[in-house]
């Protein structure tokens, strides 16, 4: 198995809306390390759920929901979250002005 190291996405996404950061490729495994949100402009909240095999979004699947960002700051989170083929990361914001970055290897 080959493991490539690489930015899985990188995602500006329109304001209130679920927007797929990154699937995971058919007979590929993930690793996700590190997840970066940057606020470029007004203060606002932000969403990242794990979606297994794509599932529709519910509860469950939020690891960070409605988190408080201010203008111009940014969070980093290192996770080591461990993902399936089909699995799905996605991110929400409460502005257009969030950008959200996903590190990690993929192991095929």
């Amino acid at each position: 198995m080959a493991t490539t190291y690489k930015v899985l996405g990188q995602s500006n996404p329109t304001a209130a809306s679920d927007t797929t950061l990154y699937t995971v490729p058919a007979s590929t495994e993930t690793v996700v390390s590190t997840i970066t949100v940057a606020n470029l402009g007004t203060s606002g909240t932000f969403r990242i759920a794990v979606r297994p095999a794509g599932a529709t979004i519910a509860n469950e699947h939020y690891i960070a929901y409605n988190v408080s960002v201010n203008a111009n700051d940014s969070i980093t989170f290192t996770l080591g979250v461990t993902l399936q083929a089909t699995d799905v990361i996605t991110v929400r914001a409460s502005n257009a002005f969030f950008a959200f970055q996903a590190f990690g290897s993929e192991i095929a």
